[in-house]
């Protein structure tokens, strides 16, 4: 007879459950999905190092426990979101504010939409039964990941845009997550994108908490990209010193369009940002970049599918990390080439700069190709800043900290100069300038 092993729970798994059996009648629609992709999580339990894709980022090891489920924002919470988001104040986009995970539209900024915009709440729709969103939500781009399982079964509020066809927003939509911090929580969001065929539309997401406050987040995006769009997705992550932070991106691109990614990453005690991106028609554009910074002994993860089912498309992917003090940063990247997606052209680079002895940076770029007529490539490299450019800089009466600050500038910087956005891209780099400041 064949005993059966069952793992043993970790303290987050049980608190997870628990959490799921008393929320699960409140949450808003899509029960019967609710249930089965929980019953997935229970199965997998959190990701470890002994599955590959989480290798370097053992989540049930960093996960010690699991933060009870974020109350509605209260006044208080809501008065300490009315700043969130002003260090992108010179991109002039319109606010669209989430405060512990939920849609606050007195926040917002809906004066004004252009023709073809829409914008509504997840949670409402959900709760309405919109069957457009419904027939969407985990199906733009299936995967079993079990952190966007855990999402999908407690998934409360976020935003549902819709851009139609031909539309071009004159304006960027500033996704303002704030975490208020008032106690110990865990925040589930879900949005969804629809960028209808010749849309043009800029899509900023801000990820921002209270220094000090002790919270977890589960965030998903899921964009779909109509042929001949221009869709630009800008992520950034400054959560508070203590958080958890975990994104997922689910975007499907169509024919003959442009999309162009970029992740910026500089907060949170423990970050994974997953991409699952599927080039769905031919003769694509794609640049995917990100650039990341750490100290202390912040752990950053960034794992990127690049699935090319259609032909003729070309996808270029940099990422650049720099890595003090004790920090881990993780890079997994893979490409993948279907058979039938002939004269793919793609490359893939993660760059990382280590500062100090103590940091790590584990890089995994792969390539999966099944085709024969494709230009592919990836490469990945380690190192310490050059000591003849310091000295070249310091022979000429620049400063160590400043000579140091210049090369790191200039690391960095070939990354977010990829950004089409002039406001946004100087913000970024004065991001930059004011993380080298902390440095000891």
């Amino acid at each position: 007879m064949n005993a059966e092993i069952r793992p043993i729970k970790t303290a987050a798994e049980t608190t997870l459950s628990t959490a799921f059996a008393s929320a699960k009648g409140r949450l808003p629609g899509l029960a019967a999905l609710r249930e089965s992709e929980f019953k997935r999580f229970e199965t997998a339990g959190l990701p470890h190092r002994r599955v590959e894709e989480w290798k370097y980022t053992d989540l049930r090891a960093l996960m010690r426990d699991a933060k009870p489920l974020a109350a509605p924002p209260g006044a208080d919470a809501k008065v300490r979101a009315k700043d969130a988001g002003a260090a992108l104040a010179a991109v002039e986009g319109r606010r669209i504010v989430l405060v512990d995970g939920a849609f606050v539209p007195e926040l917002s900024d809906f004066a004004g939409l252009e023709g073809g915009l829409t914008i509504r709440s997840m949670a409402e729709a959900l709760a309405a039964g919109d069957a457009a969103v419904a027939e969407r939500l985990g199906r733009i781009v299936p995967t079993d990941n079990v952190a966007v399982a855990l999402n999908t079964a407690f998934m409360g509020d976020g935003v549902v845009i819709e851009v139609a066809a031909g539309a071009a927003l004159t304006r960027p939509l500033h996704l303002v997550f704030f975490n208020s911090g008032g106690a110990p929580a865990s925040v589930f969001t879900r949005s969804l994108a629809v960028i209808g065929k010749g849309a043009r539309a800029m899509l900023i997401e801000s990820h921002e908490g209270t220094p000090g406050s002790d919270y977890q987040v589960n965030t998903a995006l899921e964009i779909e990209v109509g042929d001949e769009a221009h869709v630009d997705h800008i992520k950034i992550t400054g959560e508070g010193a203590g958080s958890l932070h975990v994104s997922s991106l689910m975007a499907a691109v169509g024919a003959h369009a442009r999309f162009n990614e970029f992740l910026f990453t500089t907060g949170a005690a423990v970050v994974r940002n997953q991409m699952f991106i599927h080039f769905k028609g031919e003769g694509t554009v794609a640049g995917i970049r990100g650039a990341t910074l750490l100290n202390g002994r912040q752990h950053a993860d960034t794992t990127l599918v690049a699935d090319h089912t259609a032909g003729a498309c070309i996808s270029r992917e940099v990422f650049k990390t720099v890595l003090d003090g004790e920090s881990r940063g993780v890079f997994q990247g893979k490409i993948i080439v279907q058979s039938h997606a002939q004269k793919t052209d793609a490359k893939m680079a993660a760059l990382a700069l280590l500062l100090s002895e103590e940091a790590e940076a584990d890089s995994k770029p792969e390539l999966e190709i099944f085709a024969d007529d494709v230009q592919c490539g990836h490469g990945a490299t380690t190192g310490a800043l050059d000591d003849d450019l310091l000295f070249y800089l310091h022979a000429r009466g620049i400063p160590p900290k400043e000579a140091e600050a210049l090369m790191i500038q200039a690391f960095v910087g070939e990354a977010i100069e990829g950004i089409e956005h002039a406001g946004l891209r100087d913000t970024l780099l004065e991001h930059v300038a004011a993380w080298l400041k902390t440095r000891r």
